[in-house]
């Protein structure tokens, strides 16, 4: 049975989330904290499966918190906190690359109409977190806003030429800081749109996005329907929307969601696959579930280029096992060697392209 400690300093705060965990029988709440410090106390002393970790609280804020608590016990992080302010959204963005491991909109009262849903979500995402695997940090090699992106050279895979017009990248739990070493790999003048579905908590998709767009060099910004695609251009899925193409320009859909998540990166590797079909790259990464799979193999399938990543470098490895074991990926590349690939890939073309 999974064993939960709760941080945050609002004695509100923790009693909701007592009541929400300790509804299901299969989860045990073993000790609250009202500060980071006390947090980090606490997870050398009771050792517990997972953490719920506020971010504004005094003595210590969670950013500080998981970065020691990585350091000196390393354990599943989830963030719970309110997506209002931009200040907020940047710490929980720095908290995942510091080894957080899934960030959720802080739940509300049993009086508000949307508890249950939140509920429901705040105890599927403990329960799987709670089994994920996290590695230790070391404290000088803990992530920065001005960190450079350390390329490796990637390996020869795939030798049919491509004359690639297009990356389409869907993402999940883990996906925040996969995406920053990705996208901060590629070239400020790289010749091609980047399209990108994140799965993220309610709220907080405007201000990852504007986030992200601070910390690496390309241009990124929440799609517009109708916009035509540029080069050097990242866009996201807005929230609660389909992103997908249509003759290079983008195209957002209200459709029903597809297995459960709208957006959904199976809408846009599909789309991706019928407008730019062998000119794709598709790449799976770190995520629960199977989301994705299927689109990624109509690119594949098109003659399109697709990479999964790497098991050891997921914080979970769930969409891009189910894409390997579909048959639908070319390559599995480690996070490090992804940003590069993609760019060798657009950056040699067959001559005369």
């Amino acid at each position: 049975m999974p064993r939960v400690l709760i941080v945050d300093d609002s004695p509100t705060a923790r009693e909701v989330l007592a009541t929400i965990l300790g509804s299901d029988p299969d989860l045990e709440v073993v000790g609250f904290a009202r500060n980071g410090r006390e947090g980090v106390a606490q997870v050398k002393k009771l050792k517990p499966d997972v953490v719920t970790m506020d971010l504004n609280m005094p003595v210590m804020d969670g950013f500080a918190a998981t970065r020691e608590i990585m350091i000196e016990e390393p354990t599943p992080i989830v963030i719970i906190s309110g997506a209002g302010r931009a200040a907020e959204v940047e710490t929980a963005m720095e908290t995942l690359r510091a080894g957080a491991v899934h960030l959720l909109l802080k739940p509300v009262g049993p009086a508000s109409p949307e508890y249950d849903a939140r509920a429901k979500e705040v105890v599927r995402v403990v329960k799987a977190m709670a089994g994920v695997f996290v590695i230790r940090r070391r404290r000088h090699l803990m992530p920065k806003q001005s960190d450079q992106v350390h390329a490796v050279s990637p390996p020869d895979y795939l030798t049919k030429p491509h004359r690639i017009r297009v990356i389409a990248i869907a993402a999940s739990t883990g996906g925040p800081p996969a995406l920053v070493k990705i996208l901060g790999a590629l070239p400020t003048d790289i010749s091609v749109p980047v399209l990108i579905v994140q799965h993220i908590a309610d709220g907080f998709m405007d201000g990852f996005a504007n986030w992200l767009d601070e910390v690496i060099p390309l241009d990124v910004k929440i799609a517009k329907d109708h916009e035509p695609l540029l080069p050097a251009t990242v866009y996201f899925a807005p929230q609660d929307r389909h992103l997908g193409v249509s003759q290079s320009r983008i195209r957002l859909s209200d459709a029903a969601p597809i297995g459960g998540f709208r957006p959904a990166g199976t809408h846009l590797f599909e789309t991706v696959a019928e407008a730019f079909g062998c000119d794709a790259v598709g790449v799976i990464l770190t995520g629960m579930g199977n989301d994705g799979v299927e689109g990624l193999m109509k690119i594949h399938n098109a003659g399109g280029v697709t990479i999964a990543q790497y098991e050891a470098s997921c914080v979970v490895f769930g969409m891009p096992r189910a894409a390997i074991e579909a048959g639908a990926v070319d390559s599995v590349l480690p996070l490090d060697a992804i940003g590069p690939r993609l760019d060798q890939l657009v950056v040699n073309r067959p001559s005369g392209n």
